[in-house]
């Protein structure tokens, strides 16, 4: 009896453990389903489920944090499929999914703006077209990586007007009122720093101001005539 009665012990308190193994190893088994996956120059790349929403390189056998550059986002941004968008998307406040509904090919960097700077939200969607900026902000202020902890800062400092001028962009309304009349937010990078440029004069605002419903090939040939 007293042999019974052990036995059944071991097993009763032995089932709790086993049962939380279990537990992990589905939900670890159902995150890597859910997680955005490519690859860049052959480094494996993945973007953790919500709200960690982690950038990370597979280093050997270990995954570790890695920079957002605008060559990665745009490998993601290719291979990173329609189904595995709806799978992740499933797992996003509807604030959240409804904005990143806006952007094809800008889709993973608004994904990490918006998990790093959640204040920025309101902003972004109401100018969109902002994604594409934040998203090559390296390239355009000549920094050697992203600086998300230095966009988040600037934008509680002093607002959309500061993050803005950070950009090197028109602190204005008419700034914003132009990006908001882009039919695609996700801005062509070829067309950032000539739009930046043109911005900043007035002959070329007045235009941009009164054309409604831009498109990127409107826009391409904008930057082309008003910068001669």
């Amino acid at each position: 009896m007293k042999t019974r009665t052990t036995r059944s012990k071991l097993i009763s308190t032995s089932r709790p453990v086993r049962t939380a193994r279990v537990t992990r190893t589905v939900a670890a088994s159902a995150a890597s389903v859910v997680q955005l996956t490519w690859s860049h120059l052959g480094a494996l790349y993945r973007v953790t489920v919500w709200p960690d929403a982690c950038l990370e390189r597979l280093d050997g056998d270990r995954w570790v944090s890695a920079s957002a550059g605008e060559d990665v986002l745009a490998s993601g941004a290719l291979q990173v499929d329609a189904g595995a968008w709806r799978r992740y998307l499933e797992f996003v406040p509807a604030a959240e999914r409804v904005f990143l509904g806006k952007f094809r090919f800008g889709r993973l960097a608004a994904l990490l703006i918006v998990a790093r700077c959640p204040r920025l939200l309101e902003d972004l969607d109401e100018t969109p077209a902002l994604v594409s900026f934040l998203a090559a902000h390296a390239s355009l202020r000549g920094t050697s990586g992203p600086r998300w902890d230095e966009v988040a800062a600037v934008h509680e400092r002093g607002g959309i007007f500061a993050v803005l001028e950070w950009l090197g962009l028109p602190a204005s309304r008419e700034t914003l009122s132009i990006l908001r009349n882009l039919v695609d937010p996700d801005v062509p990078r070829r067309l950032l720093e000539p739009l930046r440029a043109l911005l900043w004069r007035p002959s070329a605002t007045f235009v941009l101001q009164r054309t409604p419903d831009l498109t990127d090939r409107q826009l391409a040939r904008y930057c082309h005539a008003l910068a001669a």
